[in-house]
């Protein structure tokens, strides 16, 4: 009787546990219990992986024996690859050391760099002996014959280490998402980079691009949207066929403007605007550029510049001036100084070469880099029922020069007077958005139209007060990275502030709110460990060996007073 009992307990036993099983095989959750949610995927996050349909392949590099910033990039990048797991069983990851093998180490670091993986170089000084690690943050995505990189780390000329990780693990949900991104989405919106007003890579006679200075931007845009050249020297002949042709496109760039728009021009562009399209200037008011300062004086006069737009952007608020802005925080310039025939190249602080601070708040700015910028004009923002959003500034120790002011570049050898720096800081690039009224409110038009509108859509532009910006330098007829600096060697945020900006215009708002993502890490001070190492060291390891021994030394004694 009391086997067959036992019998029917384990069965029931045995079927509980089978049950169990089951019940958790198709009820398999997660819980994300830290506080910031750094381990819940957005919405866009997963939407964007539900259309992988095929193998994701992902090569991470960002393996081997790391301080301690490091394994937490890395820990938290398989953490974030764990999460894009669980939604799609397509996604494939394969962990490398590159250089754990050192035959064939030189080999790796030598490929991955050509392929545009730029390796950190960590050094480390912290046990008294100076070593320098070579560390691959990046990972390769591949997908159906397409292959993007994705980095890890986000570097920043202004913030130590500790700083640029947080950041960094911030960032790494947008990270990947953006390189899903390219691999998987169709490219649906068009964009139109303006030409036929002395634009930057404007045509020549023969329809042929004359420079290569927006190279590097374009290879950036191309992955997400379709990219044409719309040239508005047709206006002149065929304004209304023109207006149609430009109003089949999402977004307009205008990327340094040198010669004057017409009003058949401008009245096209207001049109297009006012059925809604996004457009993105960046424009100057001053003609000046370093190359005018190259010459036998070393110096050069600023002119004002008149695009005829004055009114375009006043009547929709914003005011770019007729100045410079000269910054205390700035990127440096290389000039000959000293001895010797010819004399060395040297970095010397460059005033007229801002490094723009952006605004933390908004989602194309936030945990930005700063940006460079060259050769600046100030921008006032008007009153009126448009919606603006200031988006970079320069630093409070600003001040302002008359387009009439020589310029020279033996000013950098001179005493600065921090004092006159005290115009505090000056809008450089500005977003608005809403409702716009037309420049030809009221006003005779320059051709007729009539489906001449005279108030907008809801839609949106911004308006960056330097075109240089955008501009990548050109070395023996190649393109560089926009926003590498060869001077310093590092990088500035020029491309990903008009990357996001772009992406704003266009309403991608599902991987700008991915960006937005914010993620709190606690650090251990470094120089508190230093400093009082020995205490904590006592701590650890000579006070539980002294609290075992007066326990053991209190135990005998009892023992002894019992059993005496």
């Amino acid at each position: 009787m009391k086997s067959n009992k036992s019998l029917i307990h384990i069965l029931i036993v045995l079927i509980g546990l089978i049950v169990v099983n089951f019940i958790s095989s198709i009820a398999y959750s997660r819980f994300d219990l830290t506080e910031d949610k750094r381990y819940t995927l957005s919405e866009a996050s997963k939407s964007l992986i539900e259309d992988i349909d095929a193998p994701l392949i992902i090569d991470m590099f960002l393996e081997g024996d790391f301080p301690s910033e490091f394994r937490l990039l890395r820990n938290e990048t398989r953490q974030i690859l764990e999460e894009f797991s669980i939604y799609t069983n397509n996604i494939k990851v394969n962990y490398i050391n590159p250089i754990e093998d050192e035959a064939t180490r030189e080999r790796n670091i030598q490929e991955l760099t050509r392929s545009g993986l730029t390796p950190f170089i960590n050094t480390n000084s912290a046990t008294g002996k100076v070593t320098q690690e070579i560390i691959f943050p990046w990972c390769f995505a591949s997908y159906k014959g397409n292959t993007v990189k994705i980095p890890l780390l986000k570097r920043s000329i202004t913030e130590g280490l500790p700083e640029q990780i947080n950041n960094s693990v911030q960032g790494l949900e947008y990270a990947f998402a953006d390189g899903f991104s390219k691999l998987i989405k169709d490219k649906s919106k068009k964009i139109a980079i303006l030409k036929g007003n002395g634009q930057l890579d404007d045509l020549d006679d023969k329809g042929r691009i004359k420079t290569k200075y927006l190279n590097d931007f374009l290879k950036t845009l191309q992955p997400y949207y379709n990219i044409g050249f719309f040239t508005l020297d047709s206006v002149a002949t065929t304004p209304k066929k023109a207006l149609d042709q430009i109003k089949q496109f999402d977004l307009i760039i205008s990327a340094k403007p040198t010669e004057v728009f017409t009003e058949e021009e401008k009245l096209v562009l207001d049109q297009y605007t006012m059925n809604g399209g996004k457009s993105l200037w960046l424009t100057e008011s001053v003609i000046m550029d370093k190359d005018s300062l190259y010459n036998n004086s070393g110096s050069a006069v600023p002119i004002a510049r008149d695009l005829n737009l004055t009114n375009f952007f006043f009547k929709y608020g914003v005011r770019v001036n007729h100045t410079l802005v000269k910054d205390m925080y700035s990127a440096p310039i290389m000039l000959s100084i000293g001895e010797g025939n010819p004399a060395p190249l040297q970095p010397v602080q460059w005033q007229y070469s801002p490094l723009a601070a952006s605004n933390p708040e908004h989602s194309i700015t936030k945990n930005l880099n700063l940006v460079k910028f060259d050769f600046a004009s100030p921008m006032d923002t008007l009153k009126n029922s448009v919606k603006k959003t200031v988006l970079l500034q320069s630093s409070p120790k600003s001040k302002l020069a008359g387009s009439g002011t020589m310029i020279s570049l033996a000013d950098v050898t001179k005493q600065l007077d921090e004092d006159t720096f005290n115009a505090g800081p000056q809008n450089l690039a500005v977003l608005l958005e809403g409702e716009f009224t037309s420049v030809y409110d009221k006003a005779v038009l320059p051709f007729k139209l009539k489906a001449y509108k005279s108030k907008s859509k809801p839609t949106k532009m911004v308006v960056v007060s330097d075109g240089d910006v955008i501009k990548n330098k050109v070395i023996k007829n190649r393109p560089q990275e926009l926003g590498f600096d060869q001077v310093t060697g590092k990088y500035f945020g020029n491309k990903e502030f008009l990357l996001n900006t772009v992406n704003y215009l266009l309403d991608d708002t599902g991987l700008i709110n991915i960006r937005s993502k914010e993620i709190n890490i606690a650090y251990l001070d470094s120089d508190k460990i230093t400093e009082n190492k020995l205490q904590w060291q006592l701590i650890n390891i000579a006070l539980p060996l002294a609290l075992l021994g007066i326990f053991g030394l209190g135990f005998n004694y009892v023992r002894k007073k019992k059993y005496a």
